[in-house]
């Protein structure tokens, strides 16, 4: 069977399969990917894709199935990969043949979405209980609540056509047993997102959260890590007066409760200080100062400063490699990427405007950098290091935008804003550096 591709390895199967919106690549679906690339090479796809592997159980060994995103080189019949789960290429099919009258009607806005549901219809995706539901059918009951079915009524385009849900549905097909999967990139990053070629990476939540949650349902299935508690920090204060404190927020706390978490700094505060509020928030990742207000006329004090930007902040952040140059201004905008949240992308047409101010303080293999944020957005640290238009060095453990490691090295290093309380500049600063081993 030229889509079953026999591994011949003595290393352990896996007790339960992969968690795919967060996981270390198991070594067996590191082996097979090895294979799947040099596969890849010889087709030279012409752009950058997302590449799968699914290592399965079968009654003719243990082996493993590859796919990719969407269509290769325009082509969706690739024999060493699986086959879609819907076909809707084939010219004269139904879906192309339709689409085609539909370009020349009048009404074609209404006609085209009845043509996008009949699609999704014949996306009829397996379980591993053997239960079947069309793509329609599992978007509306995982998206249950009537706002978000408000907002997205149908699933987007594309939805069904990610590696995970082929290669899934084949190995329900064959029979065969999923073990462990694994997704990662080959070729040029695409414009406004980040994607580093050979690197591992999650599958996207908005297309495929809805899909596996109920294509992996009969399957023991690693736990989902962000539901599982969080260790409980010391927190410590830095600076301390009748209005308000400086803490130093350790990385992987949040700075306040979460959808399934939640112990923060918030709550820490609270308990210290009751009635005492956080006045600005930093990735849970991020570690370094945060300022809590004791008093709700501290709080609006500091709050306007925010507002009006006149809080100076410095990060300190160790990259990988060295920027082209050692000082620098990156304005790139930047706006939240629906399908797969909370990543950014640099949006040129709709972005929010983004500025970073950085200077090299040391270079090599990994460089530590200062980093003055000029605005405020979501990742905009993050993305302005690792962007190639913008340094093209992500922070080392940026696992959404580079490379795992043990902790994401970026640090609220210093702050300056107005004390409420005394009506002068205050300016605090950790002599702490980032705690760097390299």
């Amino acid at each position: 069977m030229r889509r079953f591709h026999p591994l011949h390895t003595t290393l352990s199967k896996p007790e339960r399969f992969t968690w795919p919106f967060c996981y270390e690549p198991h070594p067996l679906c590191l082996l097979a990917a090895e294979e799947v690339k040099r596969e890849i090479a010889r087709i030279e796809p012409s752009e950058g894709k997302m590449f799968g592997v699914l290592v399965v159980d079968t009654d003719e060994g243990l082996g493993f199935l590859a796919a990719y995103s969407g269509l290769l080189e325009g082509r969706n019949d690739w024999e060493y990969f699986v086959p879609p789960v819907y076909d809707a290429q084939q010219p004269d099919g139904y879906f192309k043949t339709r689409e085609r009258e539909i370009m020349q009607a009048e009404e074609h806005k209404q006609m085209s979405q009845e043509l996008q549901i009949w699609l999704f219809q014949q996306y009829r995706l397996l379980n591993a209980k053997g239960e079947v539901h069309d793509l329609v059918e599992i978007w509306n009951d995982y998206h249950s609540a009537p706002r978000i079915r408000e907002k997205f009524p149908l699933p987007p385009g594309g939805t069904g056509d990610c590696c995970a849900p082929k290669l899934l549905q084949y190995a329900y097909q064959q029979g065969f047993q999923p073990l462990c999967m694994a997704e990662f990139w080959w070729g040029d990053s695409p414009k406004g997102i980040i994607r580093h070629h050979g690197q591992y990476y999650p599958a996207c939540r908005g297309k495929c959260l809805p899909v596996l949650t109920w294509m992996l349902q009969g399957l023991q299935v690693d736990p989902d890590p962000d539901k599982e508690p969080h260790t409980r920090h010391d927190v410590e204060i830095v600076y301390e007066d009748e209005a308000l404190a400086v803490v130093n927020k350790p990385s992987d706390m949040l700075s306040a409760p979460g959808r399934t978490e939640h112990y923060s700094v918030a709550t820490w505060a609270q308990e210290r200080w009751p009635g005492s509020m956080i006045v600005h928030r930093l990735d849970m990742m991020t570690s370094g100062l945060l300022v809590v207000a004791k008093t709700a006329e501290a709080y609006h004090h500091l709050q306007d400063q925010f507002t009006a930007r006149t809080v100076k902040k410095k990060y300190l952040a160790l990259v990988e490699g060295t920027p082209r140059s050692e000082h620098g201004v990156i304005d790139l905008p930047l706006s939240s990427d629906p399908m797969n949240r909370p990543l950014q992308t640099v949006d040129t047409e709709h972005g929010k405007r983004a500025i970073t101010e950085y200077r090299v303080l040391h270079s090599g293999p990994h460089s530590l950098l200062a980093l003055w944020p000029h605005t405020g957005r979501t990742h905009q640290l993050r993305v302005h290091c690792a962007h190639p238009d913008g340094l093209g060095c992500p922070i080392v453990g940026d696992e959404l935008y580079g490379k795992k490691a043990d902790r994401l090295y970026l640090q609220a290093q210093a702050i300056s804003f107005i004390n409420p309380s005394t009506g002068k500049w205050q300016h605090i600063e950790l002599t702490d550096i980032l705690n760097i081993k390299h």
